[in-house]
């Protein structure tokens, strides 16, 4: 981490180099010395250093030069590090003036010219203030900044993608952190702007799209070979399986993620009773280990690109990517898993990414402390959704169509459930409208029993009805059922049409689609378990398919 820094000033170039000796003599060890002779200089300098998140410690300068006196200049610079210590060096006939300073721009000391010995006369006044300061330092935030309104569909989106991918930001809220006030001023944005997004090398996006931040925080690199052995789309538990054993198999693998690794389980705040693990780990937490394995092992990983289509040419695949990218490999490994529905609820669309949430969105948790949300839907997911959400909110409300939980959700987190004093599950009810202005204040419950409507003040709503397979995108050669999930293996006699697209002489491989070589593993395949340890093994077992066909066709 940068070591907080002491900005000198003084156009005299000797008196200069003896205080930046002196400092640093005493002060390098836990202080950036930082020096220049040009007042313009240190006013350029202060966009630049507060852009970077750096620290400024303590400014001392001279109050005689030539463009800014230094009480001017630390007037000037108090607007970008206002905690700062402000030390002015000064001759002797202007004491007066520093004498007024220290009313005018809150001095902190001034020191008389030549200081000399040091240890008498610079030092105990230098270590004093620098305790002070050290009193309320907190170590800035080093790694991406996310500027906007907490209740805003962009500003979610990219805090949403951010987190998946696993990249540390700082959420500066507009309307209530005087930093984003400051930042914005300092640098003329405005809220058309917004969201904001500040990297570590001083620069900003301006309302970026999701692939504008990935490309700058280095998440998107090229494709680096004309052919792959396999490529696998979609790094949910099944895709990042698949891609640990097909690179650790000698297979040169490709992963694509068209948003954000681990899937509908990366955004689990706890998975229970995934072997192995018997306190539990987050989505999160197995995530990260996986993309660390995967990637260690020789996976080449893209993220976020989406594929729009899979071709045949000359006995290769060609993966068409939404920016016109064109990728070569000799198989497929489809792991694209499944999107939640959407609820058509009258309200639900405006306040969507402003109150109302798709899944746990883990990232919008700590702005419903001490408020009441209501969680729909009776799954495993809104289940560890709702003792996630309990822990930050004063009161969290399960709403389900059925009576209860006990056919949809597992006995451990039902037991949970229960014992948590500030969640309640309510039966037999329905959401029927949500209202608000800029955003989510209100939702209206539909209770079947007692056919009574009822309206509730409500901080958020978290959806879980279900979902359905992203598949949308494959052609018609890739067989799919009514639903839209992948049918593989021997299931794919089942359709009339097989035959008119199956011209091999052998039967699809147990995991295979109608078009050979393409596999398909996990939640998007029909007849699967819808368990994270399911497609783990699922997406193994796909890599040995896959040598199996690859053995076909050298």
């Amino acid at each position: 981490m940068s070591l907080p820094i002491i900005l000198c000033i003084d156009d005299d170039p000797q008196v200069l180099r003896a205080i930046v000796r002196d400092l640093k003599a005493r002060y390098r060890e836990d202080y950036r010395i930082i020096s220049t002779a040009s007042v313009k200089e240190a006013q350029d300098s202060l966009t630049e250093l507060k852009n970077r998140n750096e620290t400024i410690a303590m400014f001392l300068t001279d109050q005689r030069m030539p463009d800014m006196d230094g009480v001017s200049y630390l007037n000037y610079a108090r607007e970008y590090f206002p905690d700062a210590k402000r030390v002015l060096l000064t001759a002797y006939s202007d004491t007066e003036a520093a004498i007024r300073a220290i009313n005018q721009v809150q001095l902190d000391y001034y020191l008389v010219k030549p200081w000399d010995p040091p240890e008498e006369k610079l030092y105990p006044v230098i270590d004093e203030l620098l305790d002070d300061w050290q009193l309320n330092y907190k170590p800035p935030f080093k790694g991406i900044r996310v500027i906007g309104y907490q209740f805003s569909l962009k500003s979610h989106t990219v805090k949403d993608f951010l987190a998946g991918n696993l990249i540390p930001y700082q959420w500066l809220d507009v309307q209530s952190s005087e930093e984003a006030t400051r930042l914005m001023t300092l640098n003329n944005f405005t809220v058309k702007d917004l969201p904001l997004v500040g990297f570590e090398d001083g620069s900003w996006l301006k309302d970026p799209g999701i692939i504008d931040v990935a490309r700058k925080a280095g998440l998107n690199p090229q494709v680096k070979h004309d052919v792959y052995d396999v490529v696998i789309i979609g790094a949910g538990p099944a895709g990042l399986a698949a891609g640990v054993y097909g690179a650790s198999e000698g297979l040169k693998t490709l992963l694509i993620e068209r948003r954000a690794p681990g899937g509908q389980a990366g955004t689990s705040s706890r998975i229970e009773n995934y072997l192995g693990f018997p306190t539990g780990l987050s989505g999160a937490e197995l995530t990260r280990r996986a993309i660390a394995q995967v990637t260690r092992l020789g996976t080449e990983f893209i993220s976020p690109q989406s594929v729009s289509n899979i071709s045949q040419v000359d006995g290769y695949k060609k993966i068409l990517l939404e920016d016109g990218t064109t990728i070569n490999t000799r198989s497929v490994i489809i792991t694209t898993g499944v999107d939640y529905r959407t609820l058509d609820t009258k309200g639900v669309a405006d306040f969507t990414g402003a109150g109302v949430y798709y899944g746990a969105a883990m990232t919008e948790a700590t702005a419903c402390k001490d408020q009441q949300v209501f969680v729909v839907g009776g799954g495993n997911s809104a289940g560890q959704a709702a003792m996630y959400l309990s822990k930050f909110a004063k009161q969290v409300n399960i709403l389900v169509r059925k009576e209860d939980l006990r056919s949809t959700m597992s006995a451990y987190l039902i037991d949970q459930i229960n014992e948590t004093p500030n969640i309640a599950v309510w039966g037999n009810t329905e959401v029927t409208e949500v209202t608000g202005s800029d955003r989510l204040e209100n939702i209206t419950v539909h209770h079947f029993q007692t056919d009574e409507t009822t309206t509730h003040p409500a901080a958020a709503l978290y959806i879980f009805i279900g979902a359905k397979p992203f598949t949308d995108w494959i052609s018609e050669s890739i067989i799919r059922d009514g639903k839209g999930f992948i049918a593989t293996g021997n299931e794919l006699k089942g359709y009339d049409h097989f035959g008119n697209i199956w011209k091999q002489t052998r039967d699809p491989y147990l995991l295979e689609t109608s078009c050979p070589g393409v596999f398909a593993a996990g939640d998007v395949r029909a007849g699967s378990m819808n368990r994270v340890a399911a497609a783990v093994g699922e997406g193994s077992m796909a890599i040995s398919f896959v040598h199996k066909y690859l053995a076909e066709v050298k």
